[in-house]
């Protein structure tokens, strides 16, 4: 197997890493769901090669996303639902539909009339798409309602205070943070609870709902907390990088220090943090 600037190449090497018999081990056994967290994290990485105009790793991280699409769309076409060919059909036919401008006749002659050409459009895709839905007995659709304008694309921080943010708007909403304070704390206790039981599944229902009050806190004392999150990201690495460089001096490694070391490192840290100001 030779490398290829063709396609076709890469959805080779997937039917073969999928491949049963004599396929990759760990690519097999992957699905939609264990690969989503991929997908994700190599949209990110695109993202962050953008960002620091890395054109280098922007390459290789596109390739990196590419294959996230083969891999799923093999594991479709396993499953009997749709393949590789059938996704890049459907993309270049809603490109073309929507941009009648370009590859039809349209009077679409200015940027504002294209947005509602492309408005007028998606409505139209919404409704086929309703309808293929209901076809397929597919009854529930997070699209539709008040909420629906709520992407389930976001990060799920973001979704979730944009999803307070619109019920708020309809009054479904907390008067004052201090209620949520107090809601925080009977998650907590119902994390507890499942942790006592070892029920994983329950465990990781009870920290999405506690995460859910956090974030809500958060929107009522206007600080975001994606950006929040970050700072904390931000600071837990400044600290721990803290820690490394100590024990480095120290020579020693972080893989045989004890945790009491490195506790006091970091508080040691953190001291410092408080006397920058």
């Amino acid at each position: 197997m030779e490398p290829s600037k063709d396609i076709s190449r890469l959805i080779e090497i997937m039917a073969a890493l999928r491949n049963p018999e004599t396929g990759c081990p760990w690519d097999i056994v992957q699905t939609f769901e264990s690969i989503k967290p991929y997908t994700i994290e190599e949209a990110y990485e695109v993202s962050d090669a953008i960002e620091r105009n890395d054109m280098d790793d922007l390459c290789d991280e596109l390739g990196d996303l590419l294959l996230q699409v083969v891999f799923h769309a093999r594991m479709a076409e396993e499953a009997g639902e749709f393949s590789f060919g059938d996704v890049v059909e459907a993309i270049t036919r809603k490109m073309i539909r929507r941009h009648p401008h370009v590859f039809d006749r349209s009077d679409a002659d200015t940027p504002a009339r294209v947005k509602q050409q492309w408005d007028e459009i998606k409505q139209a895709e919404k409704r086929e798409r309703a309808e293929r839905r209901a076809k397929r007995g597919l009854s529930e659709d997070f699209n539709a309602g008040h909420l629906g304008s709520v992407q389930r694309s976001f990060p799920a921080l973001t979704e979730a205070l944009k999803l307070q943010e619109r019920a708020a708007k309809v009054g479904f909403d907390w008067s004052a943070p201090e209620p949520i304070l107090d809601k925080i704390e009977e998650e907590i206790g119902e994390l507890r609870e499942a942790l006592a039981h070892g029920d994983r599944a329950k465990v990781s229902d009870e920290l999405g709902d506690l995460i859910f009050a956090v974030v809500n806190i958060g929107r009522h004392v206007d600080a975001d907390p994606e950006q929040s999150l970050r700072g904390t990201n931000t600071k837990f690495r400044r600290r721990f990088n803290h820690i490394e460089t100590v024990l480095e001096k120290e020579g020693e490694t972080l893989q045989v220090a004890s945790l009491e070391r490195m506790e006091e490192i970091w508080q040691a840290a953190k001291a410092i943090e408080r006397q920058l100001g």
